[in-house]
């Protein structure tokens, strides 16, 4: 019973996902003239491909962003290990991943953006590309990529699987139980990073017997490969920052810089020489971000520009890619993070 409500809400998610898809690529152009989505490269998030597909085996991973696509990496050289013989592609949704993943990937692994969870888009991508396998990473449940690829013979992983308890408690509503229930009975293993996951995705009515644990693949992830003048960047700010406290605000969105502008003044009357470094979660905000702080009479240096931290600038904008992973230890400012919400309590 349960098996045929899902059938039914999956034809109607689809039936929805159908009639949405010219607003769908009008929010997709939209996003793309906000520098959101890749220039030139946009058509694939429409399952349309950018290159040509090998012949032979071909697996697909599947991530969101960028520290899904990180996780992701050692699993595929496994892979490459193991069959040489086949073909890896590999597709995230963001440009952000592109920009860093890209130079990580293994030789010879093909790298595409995700197409859109909409009929024609996906159906296009699957045709195409014809994988022998799908690996999804952490919590990407389309009903479109996962019933598409079930529909035609293609088996399906779901490694690093997390849900939130957000996620959980929409998913287990009575409405939607039934179609979470029939996508997750498509799947040949899943593997979450905890038991408390592996428990949720079991209530969820994933088979049990699919479900294995292996840990977090986060802890696999290697340094990244960085340019001498990366490098060379990053020792430069350091130096800048030796004897001053720091504050860090990570993958900020647009309109959060007003609560970190609250927070900053607050600290600067405790540590009047400490520097706030605001890492946005979209880089081509950073310049908007700056100069709103500017308006606010804050000297402000964006690293784009490879501005200097000077004696009187309190802002540092992080508007590139990168270099939350090869700056400043993140324990170091999560320490800080930490002892100022302290003090701030106090």
């Amino acid at each position: 019973m349960i098996g045929e409500k899902g059938k039914l809400l999956y034809h109607v998610y689809r039936a929805l996902t159908y009639g949405l898809s010219p607003f769908l690529y009008l929010h997709l152009r939209f996003r793309t003239l906000q520098g959101i989505e890749h220039p030139v490269r946009w058509p694939e998030r429409l399952g349309r491909p950018s290159t040509s597909r090998p012949p032979g085996h071909l697996i697909w991973f599947h991530t969101a962003s960028l520290g899904e696509g990180m996780a992701a990496i050692p699993v595929i050289k496994r892979c490459i290990e193991e069959r040489p013989d086949c073909t890896i592609l590999m597709t995230s949704t963001t440009a952000s991943a592109f920009e860093i993943i890209t130079n990580q990937l293994p030789t010879g692994v093909i790298y595409q953006f995700a197409p859109l969870d909409i009929p024609a888009a996906m159906d296009a991508f699957l045709g195409y590309w014809k994988p022998n396998a799908v690996m999804l990473m952490e919590c990407e449940l389309w009903p479109n990529l996962i019933l598409g690829a079930a529909r035609n013979g293609i088996a399906l992983a779901l490694l690093n699987a997390r849900m939130s308890a957000k996620s959980f408690s929409r998913w287990s509503r009575p409405v939607l139980l039934p179609l979470i229930s029939l996508m997750l009975s498509k799947f040949s293993l899943i593997v979450p990073l905890s038991t408390m996951q592996g428990i949720r995705f079991q209530l969820l009515q994933a088979p049990p017997y699919v479900i294995n644990f292996s840990g977090d693949l986060k802890y696999t992830v290697e340094e990244f490969d960085i340019s001498k003048r990366g490098v060379q960047s990053i020792e430069e700010l350091k130096v800048q920052l030796a004897h001053r406290q720091v504050w860090m605000v990570s993958s900020i969105h647009r309109g959060e810089e007003e609560v970190m502008l609250g927070v900053h003044k607050v600290l600067m009357r405790m540590h009047p020489d400490m520097v706030t470094i605001i890492v946005p979660r979209y880089p081509q905000h950073g310049r908007e971000i700056a100069i709103e702080l500017q308006k606010e009479g804050l000297n402000v240096a964006l690293r784009s520009r490879d501005e200097k931290l000077m004696s009187g600038t309190s802002i540092y904008v992080v508007d590139t890619l990168g270099l939350c992973f090869f700056s400043v230890p993140f324990f170091f400012f999560f320490l800080l993070h930490v002892f100022s919400e302290f003090r701030l309590l106090q």
